[in-house]
């Protein structure tokens, strides 16, 4: 396989809808994906995420809007005339040909004399670590070897652009957590502009250069991993990206309060009447020894323990009605040493890490 970073393919998605009925799968979305970028596609299942990864793939006609790969439109392109490699769930190899077979298939539509085609087979199943594997039958393989012949057939003919649908969702956590780190040196290795489809979050954060958020049909936000855990635009993103506690917050003049107390943090230039402070349990610190100086303190009482190992989750209420929960690091203690429920205790939160969102779910 050739390195062909110079010549990806920017995608340029301006205001496409897609309705089934009264139901909007996509609803003027627009989206620009930088070439050679790895873009993921995240949300719950129905959001409309897969619909768009089909519009891009020309197996969905949107019902208006425009698509453009480079300066080309593509809107009314059929799929194998766009140049896109493309991963499936499922995979869709085919069961009666070998690991080369299908690997040469995208080659063999493509009339590549068969000297040719046997070169690029073995390439590309070098490059996806399967060197050797030509002559095996599919059902030979486990599922970490049969995705990476997927792998291998979607970038065999060496597209400016590939496609993968949810690719690792049929493999066990620890080959998927490999498969993840697999897939992004590969994507730095050839350089193709990359559209990535899951619902999990964590293999979103991983892998990806930028992360659209999908829900209703909608981008709720575009960002890098970082920006968006730290700083999510709405609920929804900050409730589906990571693991969040939520507190009603108000105003007072330049001042944020919860339960009459002032907060030290950085206000947000939002209009809204639904302002939320977001906590995340990694970062609420626990003191036995009451309020710190220079951080934000909660009174709390601990109202459930749970030891995971490595670390523990307190769950504790708030004398204003509120919830915290803090995830914390065993770090040799025993169990023993944990809080027990019931016991009153400070929470504290650093000013960098009090964030405050929009509570809006749009």
């Amino acid at each position: 396989m050739t390195d062909r970073t110079s010549e990806a393919l920017p995608i340029s998605v301006r205001n496409i809808t897609k309705t089934y009925g009264r139901v909007h799968a996509l609803d003027d979305v627009s989206l620009e994906v930088r070439s050679g970028e790895f873009l993921t596609l995240l949300g719950p299942s129905g959001s409309g995420k897969t619909t768009l990864l089909m519009v891009l793939a020309g197996f969905t006609r949107p019902d208006c809007g425009s698509l453009k790969f480079g300066d080309r439109e593509v809107i009314r392109t059929p799929p194998h005339l766009r140049d896109v490699g493309m991963t499936f769930q499922s995979y869709a190899l085919f069961p009666h040909m070998t690991v080369a077979g299908n690997v040469g298939y995208p080659l063999r539509l493509r009339k590549v004399p068969k000297t040719e085609i046997g070169r690029r087979v073995e390439a590309a199943l070098e490059t996806v670590q399967l060197g050797g594997f030509g002559d095996r039958r599919i059902d030979q393989l486990s599922g970490g070897q049969r995705q990476r012949v997927a792998v291998a057939r979607a970038i065999v003919f060496e597209p400016r652009i590939l496609l993968m649908d949810e690719p690792l969702s049929a493999l066990d956590k620890k080959l998927r957590d490999q498969m993840q780190i697999e897939l992004r040196h590969l994507h730095e290795k050839l350089g193709m502009t990359t559209v990535y489809v899951t619902h999990d979050q964590r293999e979103a954060l991983t892998m990806s250069d930028r992360i659209a958020v999908v829900n209703h049909g909608r981008i709720m936000q575009l960002a890098t991993p970082r920006d968006l855990y730290e700083r999510p635009a709405n609920r929804f993103v900050a409730d589906f990206i990571g693991e969040s506690t939520f507190l009603p917050v108000s105003r007072s003049g330049k001042d944020v309060l919860y339960d009459g107390q002032r907060l030290l943090c950085e206000v947000p230039q939002i209009e809204t009447d639904n302002l939320l402070l977001m906590v995340r349990p990694e970062r609420v610190v626990l003191s036995r020894e009451g309020p710190r100086d220079g951080v934000n303190n909660f009174a709390a009482t601990a109202t459930e323990v749970v030891y995971q190992g490595d670390s523990f989750l307190l769950h504790a209420d708030l004398p204003g009605g509120g919830q915290m929960v803090l995830r914390g690091a065993m770090r040799g203690a025993n169990v023993t040493a944990l809080p027990a429920v019931g016991e009153s205790l400070t929470l504290c939160l650093a000013p960098e890490d009090t964030v405050l969102i929009d509570g809006s779910e749009r």
